[in-house]
């Protein structure tokens, strides 16, 4: 990874630990041994949100419908957790074949919008795959979608040299092609379990 993009350290906020709670509680995990990630159908709403791209243009979550999407919060300088989940999930995508990476498409929404400018922004997602796009906004916004999902995010006092640490989730929320949540996925599954799951929802109603 470049090292332009600095090292800070990160904590992340336990992967929204009330919604698995909810989830166990209620018995809404259908046929658990079908997927990997833990079954959220019908516990968080639908994917939507106004935000801007890496190339500055304002969009919405419409303009990513008819793919199955990942949704995953985290900064540009964030030291280890955003980098690893990333390239992670490009590994994943890439064990697709063409026909099926296509069908799916990573959403990084950085919650640090103070450092993360479209350029800075299009510049890291760049560097971990074509098949991710970088969004952003003002900080309201941000929380307002953090919020939709049921989780935060933070902002540590800034060090002797400016810079800041951000806690966020570790989660990645998978949307299907009519932007359903179906799937939170643990940055710990591995990608062959990620894939599994990705495969399974592309094929829904083929």
């Amino acid at each position: 990874m470049s090292t332009r993009f600095r090292r800070h350290r990160t904590k992340i906020i336990p992967a929204i630990s009330t919604v698995v709670m909810a989830i166990l509680l209620t018995g809404c995990l259908g046929n658990e041994e079908d997927w990997h990630g833990k079954n959220i159908s019908g516990l968080m709403p639908e994917l939507e949100f106004d935000l801007i791209n890496s190339q500055g243009d304002p969009v919405s979550s419409n303009d990513y419908s008819g793919r199955v999407r990942m949704l995953f919060f985290g900064f540009t300088s964030c030291p280890d957790v955003c980098p690893t989940t990333l390239q992670k999930l490009n590994q994943v995508t890439s064990g697709l074949s063409p026909e099926l990476q296509e069908e799916v498409l990573t959403l990084f929404v950085s919650v640090d919008p103070q450092r993360d400018n479209p350029e800075r922004l299009a510049e890291y997602v760049d560097f971990f795959g074509d098949d991710i796009v970088g969004l952003t906004g003002e900080e309201l916004q941000l929380r307002e979608l953090a919020k939709r999902y049921r989780t935060t995010f933070g902002y540590e006092e800034p060090g002797p040299d400016g810079n800041y640490a951000v806690s966020h989730s570790s989660a990645i929320y998978v949307f299907d092609r009519e932007g359903n949540p179906r799937l939170l996925i643990r940055p710990d599954l591995s990608g062959e379990e990620i894939r599994h799951d990705l495969v399974a929802l592309i094929q829904e109603g083929s």
